[in-house]
């Protein structure tokens, strides 16, 4: 060959054998024409067919070749630091190359490969849609004053409500927009007032609104503007007064009827009472020192649609048990179903004094006492109309010397300064029935 092999190693000068590896003088290598002959002549493919080249040729024509083997890779023309294959040099260079030159078709401005891409969806001549979608087309310059001013999709806030809406609706939302400005439904005067302050503005402020008089609840039905009010209160002062007084019988009596209701919904109607007497020391110390004072208890029914009872207690005793014993005594009151019930009234009696020993500690021993009620008693006939609960001419039926005070300090009869009568009807199942 007419150049040294690149194989054979040189170190200042001195050449060794790529085989043996012993030195060789310089000047004893010397070209072999007929040999390069040969090896010029040998056939070969291209150094890029494992890529996909398909030529074939001699040695001495594969340089040639490899000027316009398409796989051959080359440097880009335009200098841009890119080498690739001479098939995708065309691409590149036209499309891809960063240093290749383009004119924008929008505004004919010329431009690099790299600088064309930032100026790509930024041209002020470009065509373009309004972002709105409102179907507009324009060039991008004119775009942000078209979204600004004249775009119909655009969005704008309320001058009255401050609230955003599209400009093509805004005109719609003032006919329900609660800030926007009317006048005074009745002609007052007053020619701005938000659409939702109205009804205020006719309730407390319009001078021409139609009012009714504040003594509407006691009756009067007087109606007029709201200048005129005050005449008309100044005038009616007698009726409206008078108006008051029957509106204030009328609730009273309702408040009464209300109370006996409420009081016979609260009876106990199974036949049993148990009448806590609360401070009792001080009632008792009450008793006597008002002769014959008496107190009483709720009223309960023997039963359902029953007979209306009540007991009565003389803490310091009544009769024969004045001043040493407490007296015990059951009355029938009017009831509701009177007219329903068998008279007289017929019905075991049990009276208790309830023992509030601790049962634990020992057993309670009760004070007890039961009768059957004299038919020939006045208290047990059917109670009259007039007959009230506080009608003293008719003593209730009992025991005037039911236990005496001495008696009652042995046990814990009384215990918190309180005692515990209890009363108890015996009804047969029949009657329940």
């Amino acid at each position: 060959p007419s150049d040294p092999d690149p194989s054979v190693s040189c170190s200042e000068g001195v050449f060794k054998c790529p085989e043996d590896q012993l030195p060789l003088d310089y000047a004893k290598i010397y070209p072999d024409p007929e040999l390069e002959a040969q090896v010029l002549s040998l056939a070969i493919r291209c150094i890029h067919s494992e890529e996909g080249c398909r030529w074939s040729g001699l040695i001495k024509h594969l340089q040639a070749h490899l000027g316009t083997c398409g796989f051959n890779v080359i440097p880009c023309p335009n200098r841009c630091s890119a080498k690739l294959s001479r098939r995708d040099l065309p691409e590149h260079v036209q499309h891809g190359c960063p240093k290749r030159r383009v004119k924008c078709e929008f505004c004919a401005s010329d431009f690099t490969g790299e600088a064309f891409e930032g100026h790509q969806g930024t041209c002020p001549q470009e065509s373009v849609y309004c972002e709105n979608k409102c179907g507009a087309r324009m060039m991008r310059r004119l775009l942000s004053q078209h979204a600004l001013a004249e775009c119909p999709k655009r969005t704008q806030p309320c001058t009255y409500c401050s609230k955003e809406f599209v400009f093509d609706t805004i005109q719609n939302h003032q006919y329900q927009c609660p800030r926007y400005p009317v006048p005074c439904p009745n002609q007052c005067g007053t020619l701005s007032i938000a659409r939702e302050d109205v009804p205020t503005h006719l309730k407390e402020s319009c001078n021409t609104a139609m009012l009714l008089c504040p003594f509407k609840e006691a009756g009067c039905k007087h109606r007029c503007p709201k200048l005129a009010m005050g005449r008309h209160l100044e005038e009616s002062t007698k009726t409206h007064l008078g108006m008051v007084c029957a509106l204030v019988s009328r609730q009273r009596q309702e408040i009464l009827e209300l109370r006996r209701d409420m009081e016979e919904l609260s009876v106990s109607s199974n036949g049993t009472l148990i009448w806590k007497i609360a401070d009792y020391a001080r009632k008792l110390q009450e008793a006597k020192a008002r002769s014959n004072y008496e107190f009483f208890s709720p009223p309960f029914y023997t039963h359902k649609y029953g007979y209306k009872l009540q007991v009565s207690a003389f803490l310091n005793g009544n009769g024969s048990g004045e001043s040493s014993h407490l007296s015990v005594y059951i009355r029938v009151l009017p009831g509701e179903y009177d007219n329903l019930l068998e008279w007289p009234f017929s019905y075991r009696v049990t009276f208790s004094l309830l023992d509030q020993s601790d049962p634990s500690l020992s057993k309670p021993q009760h004070i007890t006492e039961t009768f059957h009620p004299d038919p020939n008693w006045k208290n047990f006939q059917k109670p009259g109309a007039s007959r009230g609960s506080l009608d003293e001419s008719t003593l209730g039926f009992g025991y005037p010397k039911f236990i005496s005070h001495e008696d009652i300090r042995k046990r814990n009869y009384v215990r918190d300064n309180a005692i515990f009568i209890k009363a108890s009807v015996e009804i047969p199942q029949k009657i329940l029935a």
